[in-house]
């Protein structure tokens, strides 16, 4: 026949990753078909965001080994690729974990992310919950070959709720992309170029729309921080719980994640996936708005659904209860009323402490100057002093 039928693209690719094949949709990219397998298979990612358009391709850390680029082609491609970026095709083989090319690479792309990086992992909020952190303890070396002093920046306030830490900054352009495309106001982004590039606001702006919060989510380091939680707690204190409430904010869906200890909310955050990634409702991703992030921090304004999963490994998820039904508490019953968060309020103890400060409700770091006051105080009518005596 003059005219051929052409036969028709299959609906799926065959790829095989690290040994392990399966069935994707063309125009899957090798990450994310990575991610459909799980596991270590998953090459790791520190400016790839699934939920962002044109994110990826600028950390490094997801170089992964093509093997055979596909049945029709089956001769490997010279150098490693990006695997948020490349695209899979029908037979592919790809190496990650079982690659020593790209595990090689990997440490070497670490150790350059890691070359000014201050290293504050004990000082920094993004501690216990933070990918560069994981990705050196898997890839980084115990010292640094860096012989050159390291770059600084002053921390700088880009609105009244986001702080920001340059020095930590591996300009994933995340927080970029977050404000380009679910706000209609993006006053910062990336400023000068080569190794002066940072981010930074134009022209001292301030950074306040409704939705700004989502740029402190999407951060993989401590770079953009939370104001109304910057050392108030550590993360593997807290206790996660999925909440919703019925926000009226365009845009918002109105589902978190609430961060307690005990009844107190110390943060609320986005609902995030396997993969650090903001979880989708209906099919859009599920941001929140500053109000139900900043403003709502009070268990009454949320409807508690139930604990939080953490499915991949995190200190976030160890020793957390099954339930949200917490143990019988009985030290208050033997200290006679007394609530055991003040067991340790040993204010007219100790006559340093003031006892009309209470450092929970300070929104900043104490100081030895908010105790000042006390120095004066006297032990009162049947107070104990410093030597445990009584007047």
């Amino acid at each position: 026949m003059a005219d051929e039928i052409k036969a028709a693209p299959p609906a799926t690719f065959k790829v095989t990753i690290d040994n392990i094949t399966i069935d994707v949709k063309p125009g899957t990219t090798i990450l994310n078909a990575a991610r459909q397998i799980g596991g270590d298979v998953a090459p790791p990612a520190m400016c790839y965001y699934s939920k962002l358009e044109g994110s990826g391709g600028k950390c490094r850390t997801c170089l992964v080994e093509v093997a055979a680029g596909s049945t029709a082609d089956p001769r490997p491609m010279p150098k490693l690729v990006a695997s948020c970026r490349t695209t899979v095709m029908d037979g592919m083989v790809v190496k990650n974990i079982t690659s020593d090319r790209v595990l090689d690479a990997r440490n070497g792309v670490v150790e350059f992310l890691l070359i000014n990086h201050p290293l504050d992992c004990p000082i920094c909020d993004q501690a216990g919950e933070c990918n560069l952190q994981d990705l050196s303890y898997n890839h980084g070396e115990e010292g640094t070959r860096y012989q050159f002093a390291r770059r600084t920046f002053v921390k700088e306030d880009i609105g009244p709720y986001i702080q920001l830490h340059m020095t930590r900054c591996i300009l994933c352009y995340r927080c970029v992309f977050v404000a380009e495309q679910i706000t209609n106001k993006r006053v910062h982004g990336v400023v000068d170029r080569g190794d002066h590039a940072a981010i930074s606001t134009y022209i001292s702006r301030a950074v306040d729309n409704d939705f700004s919060g989502n740029m402190i989510d999407v951060c993989p380091v401590g770079a953009l921080t939370d104001k109304t939680f910057r050392f108030k707690n550590r993360v593997w204190f807290t206790k996660p719980v999925d909440a919703h409430r019925n926000c009226q904010t365009p845009g918002c869906c109105g589902k978190a994640t609430l961060w307690m200890r005990g009844d107190e909310v110390f943060r609320v955050t986005t609902r995030k996936d396997p993969w650090g990634e903001v979880q989708s409702f209906d099919g859009k991703p599920g941001w929140i708005c500053n109000t139900c992030r900043f403003d709502k921090k009070d268990a009454k304004d949320w409807v508690v659904e139930g604990l939080t999963t953490i499915s991949r490994h995190s200190v976030i998820g160890t020793n957390k209860y099954e339930t949200l039904q917490v143990p019988a508490e009985t030290v208050k019953e033997v200290m006679k009323g007394q609530a055991p968060k003040l067991l340790m309020n040993i204010h007219n103890v100790s006559e340093v402490n003031n006892p009309n400060i209470h450092l929970s409700e300070i929104d900043r770091p104490a100081h030895a100057d908010d105790f000042s006051e006390s120095a004066t105080h006297t032990p009162g009518q049947g107070e104990s002093d410093q030597f445990g005596r009584t007047n």
